[in-house]
C-alpha cells in the first residue's frame, strides 16, 4: 500500500506565512495570534524570533529579496514597457509581499533600508525609460505614476486575493487601466 505524502512546511515558513497573511489584514496583530494563525505556540514562534520588532524584520528582509528576485526575472524582456508591465504581473503574484512592504512603517534596518532604496532606485529609472517610450504622460509627476502603479498593484491583488480575478486577469485589468489612464491626453 502507497503512501501519500503531505506536503508541510517547515515552522518557520508556517510562521512567515502566517504574519504576512495576518499582517496584511491587519497590523495590529498580536505575535499571539500569528502563532495561532500558523499552528504553533507562541514559546515556538518565541524560538524563531525575539519579538515583534524581529519578525516584522524579517518579513521585510524576506519580502525585499523575493520581491527583488520576482522583479529581476521580469525586467528581462525587449522594451522598459515591456518590462514595467512584466514586472507588474510579478508583483500582483507576490502581492501580500508587495502590499508589507508599501504598509510598513516600523523602522527597518540599514541593511533593508539601503535595499528599499536601491530597489525603488532601479525601478523608477525603469518607469522613467517606460515613459520616453511613450508607456504614458512623461508631464505627469513621477511621484504620481509611482503610486498609481503601487496602488493598482494591490488592487489587483486584492480581486486575486478576493478570488474575482487570475493572476492573469487582475495583471491585464491593471496594466490596461495604468497605460489607458496615464496617456497623454490633448489639454
Amino acid at each position: 500500500m502507497s503512501h501519500m505524502n503531505t506536503i508541510r512546511p517547515t515552522t518557520l515558513e508556517a510562521i512567515i506565512e502566517a504574519a504576512f497573511a495576518c499582517l496584511n489584514a491587519d497590523p495590529t496583530t498580536t505575535l499571539a495570534e500569528i502563532a495561532q494563525s500558523a499552528g504553533v505556540g507562541r514559546a515556538t514562534l518565541h524560538r524563531h524570533f525575539k519579538g515583534r520588532a524581529d519578525l516584522v524584520q524579517a518579513l521585510a528582509d524576506r519580502a525585499l529579496a523575493e520581491t527583488a528576485q520576482a522583479a529581476e526575472r521580469a525586467a528581462a524582456a525587449t522594451s522598459y514597457t515591456q518590462a514595467l508591465r512584466r514586472i507588474m504581473r510579478a508583483m500582483i503574484e507576490l502581492g501580500d509581499r508587495h502590499w508589507f512592504l508599501a504598509q510598513e512603517t516600523t523602522a527597518r534596518s540599514d541593511r533593508s533600508a539601503e535595499e528599499h532604496a536601491r530597489q525603488r532606485g532601479e525601478f523608477l529609472d525603469l518607469m522613467l525609460s517606460a515613459a520616453k517610450e511613450g508607456a504614458f504622460d512623461q508631464a505627469l509627476p513621477q511621484a504620481w505614476v509611482e503610486q498609481v502603479y503601487d496602488h493598482l498593484i494591490h488592487a489587483a491583488w486584492e480581486m486575486v486575493r478576493g478570488k474575482e480575478a487570475t493572476v492573469n486577469q487582475a495583471a491585464e485589468l491593471a496594466w490596461t487601466t495604468f497605460v489607458g489612464g496615464l496617456r497623454q491626453t490633448s489639454r
